[in-house]
């Protein structure tokens, strides 16, 4: 059974709709308050960097161990989010898995379309393998558009020949741009957040010409081949759960390792909301457990 948090943040989240077709700049104020609601550990640390050209901050807590790295990717329809909006999240993150993360301000559409967000994600890769990171001790983890951006990104740099990192975490991942899950139909009433039209809309910003079933866009149409273990995370009442199981399927018939751990009742991304949902404290700290696991 659900817990009352989760029946208050779906309650919150449904009395605050998102117009679809709002400008990119009012979409990101949106988020950005949204973020404003969740608290700040006073004992996270923020080191703003370079990453290969990429602009990007080290966010660590104390415990966590300085070889054990993630390179995270946040969410926002790859038309919002920030640094910013995930550093509660991230924060939880780190804490759990007893690691240091390399969050990126990756470059967003429209003014940059697909592919510059798998272009950004790839050379922060490479900047931390030039940092003299182990590949071994470096899990890739993104959330909802930023989850597809990570296996985009594993595609990209098994396609270059490039040593992969231990694993892949993904929450809530938005894998197919060409929305053809029958989720999309059979949860559209269930989940708060997503919905079919505010996808499309990000969909087209994000693609400009390219075809949406494009594989570094829509990482579901490609070729899993060789990609490293996967974590892959999603709620039972989100409009974009078929995403996340039929990547699953598609990685599994590819021989990958993935593990698809679906969560009853859970909404979008419903680890956002850790400050205040326990299920969200328990998905991070399964998380947290498998970083370990991979990069021990």
């Amino acid at each position: 059974m659900a817990s009352k948090e989760l029946e208050k943040i779906i309650g919150l989240l449904r009395s605050q709709p998102v117009e679809a077709d709002l400008p990119p700049e009012e979409l990101r104020a949106v988020f950005e308050k949204l973020a404003s609601m969740f608290p700040i550990p006073s004992d996270l640390h923020v080191e703003r960097v370079d990453a290969g050209g990429v602009p990007g901050g080290w966010l660590s807590v104390p415990d966590g161990s300085d070889d054990r790295v993630i390179l995270f990717l946040h969410g926002g329809g790859y038309v919002i989010g920030s640094i910013q909006t995930h550093r509660s999240m991230i924060a939880r993150l780190s804490r759990a898995a007893g690691a240091r993360t390399l969050a990126i301000e990756y470059r967003l559409a429209p003014e940059h379309p697909f592919p510059a967000a798998v272009e950004d994600a790839t050379a922060a890769y490479r900047w931390l393998l030039a940092q003299d990171v182990d590949p071994a001790r470096l899990v890739i983890c993104g959330d909802s558009a930023g989850g597809g951006l990570a296996v985009a990104t594993l595609v990209s740099l098994r396609d270059a020949g490039e040593t992969l990192p231990a694993a892949g975490v993904l929450l809530s991942p938005w894998t197919d741009l060409a929305a053809t899950g029958d989720s999309l139909t059979t949860n559209a009433e269930r989940d708060p957040l997503v919905q079919r039209e505010g996808l499309e809309n990000m969909a087209r910003m994000y693609l400009g010409d390219a075809d949406p079933r494009t594989p570094l866009a829509s990482p579901l149409y490609a070729d899993l081949d060789g990609l490293p273990p996967l974590l892959i995370h999603a709620g039972a009442a989100e409009a974009i759960l078929d995403d996340s199981v039929r990547l699953d399927q598609r990685a599994r018939a590819a021989g990958v390792e993935s593990i698809l751990e679906v969560w009853d009742d859970m909404v979008h991304v419903w680890h956002y909301f850790a400050d205040m949902l326990p299920e969200g404290r328990a998905a991070i700290d399964r998380i947290g457990e498998f970083i370990r696991e991979r990069t021990a």
